[in-house]
């Protein structure tokens, strides 16, 4: 190849956090049905990685299908635990007394283990999980890793990890406030689920 002035492209590897069953795995009630008729009904999460210097960041949303928002997320270079019971506690943290919604995952590690699991027992909230290794079961979350990537990470230089964590974080904020969505007749995630909440 080097001789014939030849490159190969390759596809960066997905961020995969499955490792086989290690805690309990839940059925898929979700089922691809990625539509809410009210706010905090059906949550969708998962992780992805990126990289920049060498240097890794992970960051972990919950998103309602009602409109798309992000609920919370927590992004961190390091991908242990913590990552994903934080973001589930400040997410159930926003919750009314009322509002147990469904919350959708992958099998990965993390939404196996029993610190995760119990905190969804306490406060009702019901898991479900893709089948193995389709992920088009999470196909909303997987969206809206593209969606970031494409607009604020693809091609872009940042000097280190704190950088582009802060541009997460802006991103995020553009995102639920800022960017229209023509599936929310063209306003952001937030500004319709404010104008459903008063229409209700």
């Amino acid at each position: 190849m080097g001789e014939l002035g030849l490159k190969s492209k390759v596809r960066p590897k997905r961020y995969k956090s499955y490792k086989g069953e290690v805690g309990r795995v839940a059925e898929n009630v979700l089922k691809r049905e990625f539509t809410a008729k009210k706010p905090n009904q059906k949550w969708v999460t998962d992780v992805t990685e990126f990289k920049v210097n060498g240097q890794k960041v992970y960051l972990s949303p919950i998103i309602d299908l009602f409109n798309q928002e992000v609920v919370s997320y927590e992004v961190r270079t390091s991908v242990t635990l913590p990552l994903v019971t934080d973001m589930l506690k400040t997410a159930t943290a926003k919750l009314l007394k009322h509002e147990r919604p469904l919350i959708h995952s992958d099998q990965g590690w993390q939404y196996q283990n029993k610190r995760y699991q119990q905190h969804l027992k306490e406060h009702g909230l019901l898991q479900s999980m893709s089948r193995k290794g389709n992920c088009l079961d999470n196909a909303v979350a997987e969206n809206f890793f593209g969606i970031l990537k494409t607009e604020m990470y693809h091609n872009e230089t940042f000097k280190d990890a704190n950088e582009l964590i802060e541009n997460i974080k802006e991103y995020i904020d553009y995102y639920n406030n800022e960017r229209i969505k023509l599936k929310l007749k063209g306003l952001s995630p937030i500004q319709y689920r404010n104008q459903a909440l008063v229409a209700a």
